[in-house]
């Protein structure tokens, strides 16, 4: 397993909508190992594939966000949303590639989601609360939509003028 680099916004291929993963292929698999060790390593809870420069149908997430909690690690192919709640719950979220960087995002509070995992079976179960949101945060990696898509333009540009920032001083560090 190897960290990934992760791409920090503004980059294009964060906006771009993932290819479906056709069959699942050791290559991928390595892929989720990789992605999982970067995301716990970075530290995050979520992390989608294109965030690490592949275009596939792909994310990791671990809600666990105490250190003390069993880690429980989800590796998901293909996820869609199938039912969201009409309640809402409010998390302050952030993005890996979109570093040091929160704000409150309304979102359904329940979901439904069918996915294929590593040793390619399908599954469908009902996520609430904190996971759902993860879940929903990095299925929208997937369709190209950041978190801060869902915020005013004005806090957007904001935010952005900030990755950039970061950007450039990271490359001249």
């Amino acid at each position: 397993m190897s960290l990934r680099p992760i791409l920090i916004h503004p980059d294009p291929r964060l906006k771009k909508v993932a290819d479906a993963v056709p069959d699942l292929s050791d290559e991928l698999r390595v892929l989720a190992d990789d992605m999982l060790e970067t995301m716990y390593d970075a530290p995050g809870v979520g992390l989608a594939a294109p965030q690490v420069g592949v275009l596939q149908r792909l994310i990791v997430a671990d809600p666990a966000k105490d250190p003390n909690e069993t880690p429980r690690p989800l590796v998901m192919f293909n996820p869609e949303v199938l039912l969201s709640s009409d309640d809402t719950s409010v998390y302050e979220e952030g993005c890996l590639s979109i570093p040091e960087q929160f704000a409150e995002v309304t979102r359904p509070a329940e979901v439904r989601v069918r996915w294929i995992d590593r040793d390619g079976n399908e599954h469908e179960a009902d996520f609430a609360g904190f996971t759902a949101t993860v879940l929903q945060h990095e299925i929208d990696h997937l369709n190209g939509k950041l978190f801060i898509d869902y915020l005013s333009p004005m806090k957007r540009q904001m935010f952005t003028r900030k990755s950039q920032k970061l950007k450039r001083e990271r490359l001249r560090a």
